[in-house]
């Protein structure tokens, strides 16, 4: 059987599996809704200790060997990230310059994740080293896919598919390593900067950021299936 667009759209495998990517988009629309709710809620309970985000993070990473690591601002809002490739940790205007829970919790966060790179973390060293061969791999997974089905070759479209199983392994390794970082952080946190009641609160914060990567690796499992079923499909009508 050779494929054509309109027989993609008719295919009742790959219709099944749309039904599991819109299940999981679902859920992370949900899951941002909790992320961007948690925030509204936390960003506006003030930390009693009274510093920054970035008082917190240079404390933190000096306390931790790091005295050298850059503190920076950037823009957007929660686009707060460690960045391994140059050595700094970024943080966006609310959590720089704010004394909030969810401030000090996200950049406490950040932290965690230049810790794990400081320490050797294994799951981060991970991530880092196959990130780029995954990227590649998804991407010429796809035009092995789409060659392969086109051409009703679907072993060439069988190893697209193992091709772009790197992303799930990438996010799958991700998991952890965010997890990790929030650990790390709430430690901190709960010795040095805030009092019992408010541990909840950074706590709440960070767990629904964790849903967030929980819900793109369950679209990314999804659309995988949806994958996996269309070439069986085509498969089964050769």
């Amino acid at each position: 059987m050779y494929f054509y667009p309109y027989s993609l759209y008719m295919n009742p495998y790959y219709l099944l599996g749309t039904v599991f990517v819109v299940i999981a988009v679902v859920i992370g629309l949900i899951a941002q809704a909790r992320v961007s709710s948690a925030f509204r809620k936390y960003s506006h309970i003030h930390a009693r200790i009274g510093k920054t985000g970035a008082d917190v993070a240079r404390e933190i990473l000096d306390a931790n060997g790091m005295a050298d690591m850059p503190v920076n601002l950037t823009h957007g809002t929660l686009t707060d990230n460690f960045n391994p490739g140059n050595g700094s940790v970024n943080l966006s205007d609310d959590i720089y310059n704010g004394t909030s829970l969810a401030s000090l919790a996200v950049a406490a966060h950040e932290c965690g994740h230049a810790i794990q790179y400081h320490t050797g973390y294994t799951p981060i060293k991970v991530r880092n080293l196959i990130a780029p061969v995954c990227n590649i791999g998804n991407y010429l997974g796809w035009i092995a896919i789409v060659i392969g089905l086109a051409l009703g070759r679907t072993k060439i479209a069988w190893f697209g598919f193992v091709l772009m199983l790197g992303i799930l392994v990438f996010q799958l390794v991700t998991l952890p390593v965010e997890f990790d970082a929030s650990r790390r952080g709430l430690a901190i946190l709960e010795s040095h900067y805030l009092m019992s009641d408010e541990i909840g609160g950074a706590k709440a914060m960070l767990k629904a950021a964790a849903m967030t990567y929980i819900a793109a690796t369950l679209q990314t499992l999804a659309s995988m299936l949806r994958i996996f079923l269309l070439i069986a499909g085509n498969s089964r009508d050769d």
